[in-house]
């Protein structure tokens, strides 16, 4: 069996066990325990988290029958909002990859960061991970924001943040973001929603049943 193929069967599994839980058993979604009495800290449903994991495994394949092992390619898929980052050859590979990325169910849009150049080498890769883990940590210090609200990604040492976020925050992450050493730029590609709505998605205590 492909990783792929496990890691789609793992994802069936974990939804097909998920229905059978009874009304008092926790169900762990999105970093929170349903039914026990941790705090929701995922502001997208969980219809949306599944359709958003969903994007991110079908997008894998359909790349790969598109372009094949032309290029270096990543999907990040954010309430539905799809960002495409990394590098192929052309502009053709680029224009192929968003449609075919476009075809799979539920993505609502896309964003095309595709770079028309060779495939970043594992050094930078490794560097762009450690970026990405620097300014979530940052992020956690600020204390003013909650950091489990946002989803960063790093390509060539651009930062790419994701969230469902009032314009308050999305500027404070994108402030904090610039500060961190090494973050050659910041891309916002957020949801922005105002205080009312994001009232509705704010982290609420379960009581136990």
């Amino acid at each position: 069996m492909t990783s792929l193929n496990r890691t789609t069967s793992a994802l069936l599994l974990a939804l097909a066990a998920g229905t059978t839980l009874s009304a008092c058993a926790p169900l762990l979604i999105g970093g929170a325990i349903w039914g026990g009495s941790m705090v929701v800290t995922d502001r997208r449903t969980s219809g949306t988290q599944i359709d958003d994991q969903a994007i991110e495994l079908k997008s894998v394949r359909r790349i790969a029958d598109v372009i094949g092992d032309r290029g270096h390619v990543n999907v990040t898929s954010y309430n539905r909002l799809v960002l495409v980052t990394g590098e192929v050859p052309t502009e053709a590979d680029k224009a192929a990859v968003e449609q075919a990325v476009a075809r799979i169910d539920n993505v609502r849009s896309i964003v095309n960061e595709l770079t028309l150049t060779a495939p970043s080498s594992l050094s930078a890769r490794s560097n762009d991970t450690l970026l990405t883990s620097k300014v979530k940590a940052s992020m956690v210090d600020a204390k003013d924001i909650q950091a489990n609200a946002y989803k960063v990604v790093t390509e060539r040492s651009i930062v790419y943040l994701m969230g469902r976020v009032t314009e308050r925050e999305a500027g404070r992450a994108a402030d904090i973001s610039r500060g961190v050493s090494g973050v050659q730029k910041v891309v916002k590609v957020f949801d922005v929603v105002s205080e009312g709505e994001l009232s509705d998605t704010q982290p609420k205590t379960l009581a136990k049943p």
